[in-house]
């Protein structure tokens, strides 16, 4: 008899654990509402078929439970019966998979005044981009993608000229217009959703999916890849504003087209060195950085980083953060400077002598090796720095510095700001070190990495230029 008493209170314990729970749909922000009642009908099928079975069960172990001097009947078929437990079914079933046909039917056949948007994920990012002025997307191949050309558009197909650019895994929308997203993979499996849209779809590599949507609700929404992708999966995040048209238009207006992106030429590398003459200061003439001005090395990062850090520090992506002492000065010095002269500072700076830093950190390299094959998966095995991942260089680099930045991520004086989202991840990422000491030995490890020799971005920067002219 004790399983009878299980079986009740697995039924009563599931359906209070339904009403009572707090865990259910976010409140829905697009056109998607079928979707919901879809799932709805179905939910509550299969409730009512697990309590009838489970109560059903327990009524048969009481019913035909044994007694002494009784014998079970055999009855081996029961014709009636199996009519009505198939015509049942087959009701079940069919109620279970109609309404999902007519919302396939639905999700299939996009609005033909839909705005077309492709959005682009590769590990651990996404990106976006919108059709130009023609209304025409470009052509693409994963065989053009390079630091320059990051979306491997063809510099051949005059469509792409006008195409624009979103870098950034923040996407906007304007509210109350169709959307057809075209979802594109530069590596391997990802999957696209927002969960207040109510819809998903794999980004396939080799393959163009979609999905389309009417965002109904002005606000942020965040992204997520639901397929597992990765060992930096759970960190691929991104986010969705809804927008107001006004809104949407200034943002929009603010974003780079391809043309204007392949038409940056190099940077000026003697325009850099007198730019420079104020970083010297502290990060040293050759930038080999400066333990006691707590300037890190420069020379041998890559150029698009230090870019990339210039821009958060002007923008204060950097630096925010009432703690960030060091990060607060960089901000004042990144003010002044344009994008033209980033690119002219990066471009002396890859002209400098890429000597190791002193190692300053001591610690147990052979335990900082097993923590660094989860950094490898972004950093490069030898701590080379990946330009897709968004991953710096670490060998050759400061190693006090890396330690600093691990124990402000773990605090969370750095990765907090909105638009930061690499940042984002390395919280999580800087989540694996413990204490200070498996900092120490992670940093010990990378310490003995060796780097690879690849063309510096300046090189790779006038290169891409000279084939797509």
């Amino acid at each position: 008899m004790p399983i009878v008493v299980v079986l009740i209170v697995l039924v009563v314990g599931s359906v209070l654990f339904h009403v009572l729970s707090p865990w259910w749909f976010t409140p829905i922000a697009s056109n998607w509402q079928a979707m919901d009642d879809t799932v709805n009908i179905t939910f509550w099928i299969t409730g009512i078929v697990f309590v009838a079975v489970n109560l059903f069960m327990a009524y048969a172990i009481v019913r035909y439970r044994y007694r002494k001097g009784q014998r079970a009947k055999y009855e081996p078929e029961n014709k009636k019966l199996e009519w009505w437990l198939t015509g049942v079914t087959t009701v079940g079933v069919v109620a279970m998979l109609t309404p999902g046909l007519f919302v396939w039917a639905k999700f299939v056949d996009v609005p033909k005044d839909a705005t077309v948007v492709e959005a682009v994920g590769q590990q651990w990012n996404w990106s976006y981009r919108f059709p130009g002025k023609d209304g025409l997307l470009g052509t693409t191949s994963a065989r053009l993608v390079t630091v320059e050309n990051p979306f491997g558009i063809d510099p051949n197909d005059p469509r792409g000229r006008d195409d624009v650019l979103i870098s950034s895994p923040e996407l906007h929308l304007p509210i109350g217009k169709p959307v057809k997203l075209l979802l594109r993979s530069k590596d391997v499996l990802h999957d696209f959703t927002v969960p207040q849209f109510r819809v998903k779809m794999d980004l396939v590599p080799g393959l163009v999916t979609y999905l389309w949507f009417t965002p109904t609700k002005a606000g942020t929404y965040d992204v997520l890849c639901e397929e597992l992708c990765g060992v930096a999966h759970f960190a691929m995040r991104g986010r969705v504003v809804v927008d107001e048209e006004r809104a949407f238009q200034a943002w929009y207006a603010g974003q780079p087209t391809y043309a204007q992106t392949a038409s940056q030429g190099a940077g000026d590398v003697a325009a850099g060195q007198a730019a420079y003459a104020t970083c010297a200061a502290c990060h040293g003439a050759k930038g080999e950085g400066n333990t006691s001005l707590n300037a890190p090395k420069l020379a041998g990062q890559a150029g698009w980083y230090l870019e990339k850090q210039l821009r958060n520090f002007k923008h204060s992506v950097r630096g925010a953060h009432d703690q960030d002492v060091f990060g607060k000065q960089m901000v004042a010095m990144a003010a002044p400077l344009d994008d033209t002269a980033m690119r002219n500072l990066t471009a002396y700076v890859a002209t400098l002598p890429d000597a190791r830093a002193p190692a300053t950190v001591a610690g147990n390299a052979a335990r900082g090796k097993a923590l660094y094959a989860t950094c490898a998966e972004c950093h490069g095995h030898a701590g080379e720095g990946v330009w897709s991942t968004h991953a710096p260089r670490l060998s050759h680099m400061s190693d006090w510095y890396m330690a600093r930045q691990l124990q402000n991520y773990r605090k969370g004086i750095r990765g907090g700001h909105p638009q930061d989202f690499s940042g984002a991840q390395m919280v999580f990422m800087a989540k694996i070190l413990s204490n200070d000491q498996a900092t120490n030995d992670l940093l010990a490890y990378v310490n003995t990495l060796e780097g690879s020799n690849r063309p510096d971005d300046r090189q790779s920067r006038t290169a891409a230029i000279g084939m797509k002219r």
